[in-house]
């Protein structure tokens, strides 16, 4: 049987000769953040002769990008770009997902809004009927830590302060367990309208365009529905 870290490696390969015919001289991929993403980074590198360079949505990933000789630009720079991959901690049959263990999620979500397709990869745990079983990441500036509490709070959830961390924007996170999400569209509208929330970890408004899904007979690929 794989493990874990055997179905990432195999999923960052499939994602890998999935970005391969989109490459060209004046590309610029977009590329996420954590465990799954840095493995996509390390099986790209051997590729980097056939594209311009890559955005990255967070400064882990910048820094693991330039190690490998790859150059990064700041998103300013970019007009656009064909692909963003980044994984996710839950996805659903409809491409709706919860990202920001890594706390990188408002980079994230941004970087995924210039490009044309967001490609997510990821093994088969983090596939579930309905989002929420993990605790869902809330960026908020700290001066409204409380107040944004408050209404989370209000909401049925219980929210938790991400100790000791810091976001690359100089926010913090709190991880919200409790919530059910039966409709993720909704509710992260409704959250992203809460004063004080740079944004909420949810990426349903605008989900996966396609997953890659590392099972342990294969990796699927599995498309937004229509």
């Amino acid at each position: 049987m794989l493990s874990q870290q055997e179905l990432k490696q195999s999923v960052a390969a499939a994602a890998v000769e999935y970005v391969l015919p989109l490459l060209g001289a004046d590309v610029v991929l977009g590329v996420g953040t954590g465990s799954t993403a840095d493995l996509f980074i390390d099986a790209l590198a051997p590729h980097r002769g056939r594209f311009k360079g890559a955005v990255a949505s967070s400064e882990r990933s910048a820094a693991r990008l330039a190690g490998h000789g790859i150059e990064v630009f700041d998103l300013n720079e970019v007009r656009g770009m064909p692909v963003y991959v980044d994984g996710a901690d839950e996805i659903d049959a409809g491409l709706n997902m919860i990202k920001g263990g890594g706390g990188a999620l408002t980079r994230e979500k941004i970087v995924a809004s210039v490009a044309e397709r967001f490609v997510c990869i990821v093994d088969e745990s983090k596939l579930v009927e309905q989002l929420g079983a993990f605790p869902l990441p809330v960026e908020v500036i700290p001066m409204a830590r409380a107040s944004v509490a408050r209404r989370l709070e209000g909401m049925g959830g219980r929210p938790q302060l991400r100790s000791g961390f810091v976001t690359d924007n100089g926010c913090q996170i709190l991880d919200v367990s409790g919530l059910r999400i039966a409709a993720p569209a909704a509710m992260e509208a409704e959250l992203n309208n809460v004063p004080g929330v740079v944004t909420c970890g949810l990426f349903a408004l605008a989900g996966a365009d396609v997953a890659l899904l590392a099972t342990q007979q294969s990796v699927r690929e599995l498309r937004r529905p229509s």
